[in-house]
């Protein structure tokens, strides 16, 4: 099993930093993330904090708490150290995925000092290789949606693939354009959120231009009601599932078995949910592709090291900082992404 490759790693922790990092985003909200930072035995790990509500950052720059980190321990009994500890000392946040969020966040960082502390990378550890990683550009179409973000996009460079988030608004010429296109590998019908700004309800005409539109595309996160239920007969395994997945037992509980997952390791809190998931998958053959959470710092590079370990080939929602940009601009990298000569730690760039 992959955790118990990187479990017995030993770590020395002597404390810890917080630092703030604020970025307006191509989706016209402004991103807040808090990276951690461990130092032991002269070497410092990162993680990203990835939370959404930005006030519960600044609640924790502000914060005159302290978390009890430091000491000697394996990775795997910091977890479990990690595990005691209330990372939410001030107050308790709203969003329900927080706390996988933040423990996340130190968990990575934990994993990134102890491998750097024994001299290694996570490829290494793992006896596996980092191969270039194929990624999609993530973007919503302008109000009204028209489709000419995604064809100003191609103009650009002419070789880039998309994942998009379609809504009740996209007509069935916006669907017909988008798809002349050949370029949209996921569609994300964000019917598994709840509460959130980018909530889109279970939309059967929505649902059904959108599998007739698009007969290649992978489906990503819908709502299966009894009106939507039926229109997938037949493309299961065009189905992908993102938003539930938290662990294997999340996995298990889907309506069937998937073809397809999105891994996003925030999601899953520990460093052995996230093994042990990608375990699960790669031994029931289910095809994987990384997501991101418009990370501001090192928790790009790790979902692009996970990406370049596990799932290189797949439409990986990981594209470079650059492309969340409101007005990206210059030479942005373009896919695949090649490998860093000589990564150290969880680093990845």
């Amino acid at each position: 099993m992959l955790y118990d490759r990187v479990a017995d790693l030993d770590l020395t922790i002597n404390g810890y930093e917080l630092a703030h990092r604020e970025r307006d985003t191509s989706s016209g909200f402004t991103r807040t993330t808090t990276v951690v930072s461990l130092h032991g035995d002269g070497e410092t790990g990162q993680g990203e904090d990835v939370i959404y509500d930005n006030e519960v950052h600044y609640a924790l720059r502000d914060s005159t708490e302290t978390f009890p980190v430091a000491g000697d321990y394996t990775l795997d009994s910091f977890s479990e150290r990690l595990a005691e500890i209330d990372l939410f000392p001030d107050d308790e946040p709203d969003q329900p995925t927080a706390h996988d969020y933040r423990r996340w966040a130190f968990e990575s960082a934990a994993l990134d000092l102890a491998l750097k502390q024994a001299g290694t990378n996570l490829a290494n550890r793992l006896g596996r290789s980092y191969d270039p990683v194929r990624f999609v550009v993530s973007t919503r179409l302008a109000e009204p949606p028209t489709g000419e973000r995604v064809d100003d996009w191609l103009d650009r460079n002419s070789a880039l693939e998309f994942k998009l988030d379609p809504t009740s608004d996209w007509s069935a010429d916006v669907v017909e354009r988008l798809a002349a296109t050949d370029a949209v590998r996921i569609l994300d019908l964000k019917g598994q959120y709840h509460g959130t700004m980018v909530d889109q309800p279970p939309d059967p005409d929505l649902y059904e231009r959108i599998i007739q539109g698009f007969p290649e595309a992978l489906i990503e996160d819908p709502a299966l009601t009894d009106e939507t239920r039926e229109l997938f007969a037949g493309h299961e395994a065009r189905v992908t599932w993102d938003y539930p997945i938290q662990g294997v037992e999340t996995v298990e509980e889907l309506s069937w078995e998937p073809d397809w997952l999105n891994i996003k390791p925030s999601r899953f809190g520990s460093i052995e949910s996230v093994l042990d998931t990608i375990d699960h998958c790669r031994e029931n053959n289910i095809s994987m592709y990384g997501g991101g959470q418009f990370e501001l710092g090192v928790g790009r590079e790790h979902i692009h090291a996970l990406a370049s370990l596990f799932y290189p080939d797949g439409p990986n929602d990981v594209a470079p900082r650059a492309y969340n940009d409101p007005n990206p601009s210059g030479g942005l990298p373009t896919s695949p992404l090649t490998p860093p000569s000589s990564p150290r730690g969880l680093e990845w760039g």
